[in-house]
């Protein structure tokens, strides 16, 4: 027979449920000493009955155990909430990477040719000289750039004629050999004319059946 599936609620049988606690509390406890010497964990359990008593389970010390669990607390909550100069360095930070990115927002816009007005003389110059070193690095990157493409346009279109040299090497090839077939089945045809009317004429070599009275 299978076992029945227990609803997990609390039992109202108060014997019931102190046997029903004792067998648990005991698989409980095995369960935590199958683990801890399988997997080498540390383990500490403390249970309380309905009665108050008191049960526990420590795979070393119990005490060891609490008090790693409050050092790991302690530590764990100093990590959630870091401190006043670490806020203060990410705020600095966040003010200095704000302040980079408008200056450098400010000047693509004047490398685009805005907002020009605000620029004193000296500045214009600089923005002028800065233009004029980017066009001139475009200019030559985009010549590079035309050259190789030149060069590989070339390299294909001989390829492409020694492709074509090939191609009428090979249909010159296979035209002279057409030529001779054709040649050749003329001749044959030829012979086989001229020897069937060579062949001497069957009438002339008849035998005279004709009876011949006297």
């Amino acid at each position: 027979m299978t076992r029945q599936k227990i609803e997990i609620k609390k039992i109202d049988n108060i014997t019931a449920r102190q046997v029903t606690f004792s067998k648990r509390r005991r698989g409980l406890f095995k369960k935590a000493l199958e683990l801890s010497t399988l997997c080498d964990a540390e383990i500490a359990l403390i249970v309380f009955s309905a009665t108050g008593k008191l049960y526990d389970y420590a795979s070393s010390s119990m005490q060891q155990v609490i008090q790693r669990h409050n050092c790991h607390s302690e530590n764990h909550h100093k990590l959630s909430q870091p401190s006043v100069d670490v806020l203060e360095c990410e705020r600095s930070r966040c003010a200095s990477l704000r302040t980079e990115l408008e200056e450098k927002t400010m000047e693509l816009r004047h490398m685009k040719g805005e907002e020009l007005q605000e620029l004193s003389l000296e500045e214009i110059k600089k923005l002028e000289n800065l233009i004029e070193t980017g066009l001139s690095r475009v200019t030559e990157l985009k010549d590079q750039r035309s050259l190789k493409e030149i060069t590989f346009l070339k390299r294909k279109g001989i390829e492409l004629q020694e492709d074509n040299h090939r191609l009428k090497q090979k249909t010159n090839v296979v035209q002279v050999q057409a030529d001779l077939l054709e040649k050749h089945l003329i001749d044959s045809i030829t012979d086989i004319y001229n020897t069937t009317n060579s062949l001497p004429d069957q009438d002339h070599y008849g035998s005279d059946t004709t009876l011949k009275l006297g």
